[in-house]
């Protein structure tokens, strides 16, 4: 488990200048393996959100079955590498919201009344449940200089089995990738996008 540890792929948390670096994965496509075919629809795909909100919602899934203390992100001037992170959750400090235009208050409703600030609307009410939102730590590096020998048997257990949940969400992505390539060409189409603009209107 330490050896696993040890010589684990390791990458940039930040930037290289922080000298903070934590267990990665190597996601360049061009390192993949993968038939020239396979790796020229995935360079078309990563043109598409589509194809980034799919891969999103994995590393999202990852973060929620580890209550946000994990998460990952991509990295690399290219975002090529797959990273871990230390995070969490907090309130988001809002303590009301409008019904009518959802805009959400710092104050309470008892604090400062039901009329929304944006809307002009009576229709404030106070949150049951505060929302919350999720925080990394981009600067911090994780087990970068520890000596495993001290660390329990347990404790090297849990940490082996989060870093390969890692390269399983790394492998899950990259099949992911692979089925997307297999199922969809990307194509261009032109959309129009309606824009607001003031125009003169003669007085009646």
């Amino acid at each position: 488990m330490t050896a696993y540890l040890q010589n684990h792929f390791r990458y940039d948390t930040m930037n290289s200048w922080n000298w903070a670096t934590s267990y990665a994965c190597n996601l360049k496509i061009h390192k993949l393996g993968l038939s020239w075919d396979i790796e020229s629809k995935l360079y078309d795909l990563l043109q598409c959100q589509e194809f980034f909100d799919a891969q999103r919602d994995l590393m999202d899934a990852f973060a929620h079955d580890h209550q946000f203390r994990w998460q990952v992100g991509m990295n690399g001037r290219s975002g090529g590498y797959l990273v871990l992170y230390e995070g969490g959750i907090k309130p988001t400090g809002h303590l009301s919201y409008c019904r009518h235009c959802y805009q959400r208050n710092f104050k309470s409703v008892a604090e400062s009344g039901n009329v929304c600030g944006k809307c002009g609307k009576p229709e404030r009410v106070d949150f049951v449940i505060p929302p919350m939102q999720t925080f990394t730590y981009p600067g911090r590096g994780i087990d970068m200089d520890e000596d495993f020998d001290e660390w329990s048997l347990s404790e090297l257990r849990d940490r082996v089995r989060l870093v390969q949940e890692l390269d399983a969400l790394a492998d899950r992505m990259v099949e992911l990738g692979i089925q997307m390539a297999k199922d969809y060409s990307v194509m261009e189409v032109e959309i129009s996008v309606p824009q607001t603009q003031k125009v003169l209107v003669a007085n009646r």
